[in-house]
């Protein structure tokens, strides 16, 4: 995950996160502003207006997306390890954002009225593709038996972060890198022996 370099980032970073916080991305400019730190005009500055930054806050999302799955491009690491490390930035991504979920839901309900929901929706898919492709190699199994695989590979690793909260089981076993390595490793290990 990469470090936040300015003002305007550090304002996309909390407004993302908010969104996840709300459920949608109505969230108010006062609140995105003091949960960024900043005061209202610097968002304003920034951003002209509220669609504008909702605009650059998908494109955050897009750069976000397609960085934690560079993994999958990294020859130096075997299949098996390139699936831990991207599920892994998956799952660190969404603790660190839990407005992702709200923004491709959203994006799909938009798709067909807007451009950049469309993008939105065919970044994902290219991204899920190339995982699916290396996570099938991994487990070596049938087409069909891959649909109830990829199931539970997907739900293990977005079912903890997405639920989040009071009733939360164990939210230190998410939160600690080392722990969600292994997590992540037994939950393909488990999926090999299917």
């Amino acid at each position: 995950m990469r470090e936040l370099k300015s003002v305007e980032e550090k304002i996309l970073d909390r407004a993302l996160y908010l969104i996840g916080r709300n459920g949608a991305s109505n969230v108010p400019i006062r609140a995105i502003a003091k949960e960024a730190g900043v005061n209202v005009s610097a968002v304003n500055y920034y951003f002209r207006t509220k669609e504008e930054m909702m605009k650059q806050v998908q494109e955050f999302y897009i750069h976000n997306t397609l960085e934690a799955y560079n993994i999958l491009d990294n020859d130096s690491y075997s299949n098996e390890e390139k699936v831990i490390l991207c599920a892994n930035e998956i799952m660190e991504y969404s603790i660190r954002y839990p407005g992702v979920i709200v923004i491709q839901k959203e994006a799909a309900y938009e798709v067909e009225k807007s451009e950049m929901a469309s993008r939105i929706i065919e970044v994902t898919e290219e991204m899920n593709s190339k995982l699916d492709k290396v996570l099938l190699n991994v487990l070596g199994c049938s087409q069909e038996e891959f649909v109830f695989n990829r199931m539970i590979f997907l739900s293990s690793i977005l079912h903890p972060v997405n639920n989040m909260g009071p009733l939360q089981f164990s939210n230190d076993s998410i939160l600690d890198r080392d722990t969600r390595l292994q997590y992540i490793k037994f939950i393909i290990c488990k999926l090999k022996r299917n």
